[in-house]
């Protein structure tokens, strides 16, 4: 049996983006041959629909945990706080996922709900600076620790690429199925 990896939706070429686009990844079809992949597209899960206003993590002292970060998930124009939904919603995603056995998970490069490192954290007195967490990959990284992730743009190189499958592999001959 393949391992399962969980894998954003935008980059197996779903139109689920913000704007109704994709980013299709270069790496999907060579590594279709040797894992399951599982999408998840927290944004469309969570009920944000497409096309949707763009979101953003803010800097707020009371916030919910995102690296090193405190921060609420808010819409660019609007500010709508979509941090709680998000939270729960990851949650019993995240759960779901252990359940279905993933092994590893690749998730889109500095998205807001996705992104594993270097997300863009706003802050209304500084520029926005690239130290936050997706709060899905947040969600998933505190439940699943040694899981294996990364995101599309270090898979591109094939020394990185073959480094996260054989971390898959690895997870995978201990997961119960």
């Amino acid at each position: 049996m393949k391992p399962r990896v969980g894998i954003s939706r935008c980059l197996l070429g779903d139109d689920v983006r913000y704007d109704g686009t994709n980013k299709r990844s270069s790496v999907v079809e060579p590594l279709a041959s040797m894992v399951e992949w599982v999408p998840i597209c927290p944004e469309v899960e969570v009920g944000m629909g497409v096309p949707r206003e763009p979101i953003q993590l803010v800097r707020v002292g009371g916030g919910v945990k995102s690296a090193g970060e405190r921060v609420l998930l808010r819409g660019v124009q609007t500010g709508d706080d979509w941090t709680d939904r998000m939270y729960y919603w990851a949650t019993a995603r995240v759960a779901d996922l252990v359940a279905l056995g993933i092994s590893g998970c690749v998730l889109k490069a500095r998205s807001p709900s996705c992104g594993p490192a270097g997300v863009l954290v706003h802050d209304v007195t500084r520029a926005p600076v690239p130290s936050g967490r997706g709060l899905f990959a947040e969600a998933l990284i505190a439940a699943i620790p040694e899981l294996p992730i990364t995101d599309e743009e270090a898979l591109d190189d094939p020394r990185a690429r073959e480094r996260f499958l054989q971390e898959v592999r690895a997870f995978a001959a201990n997961v119960p199925r």
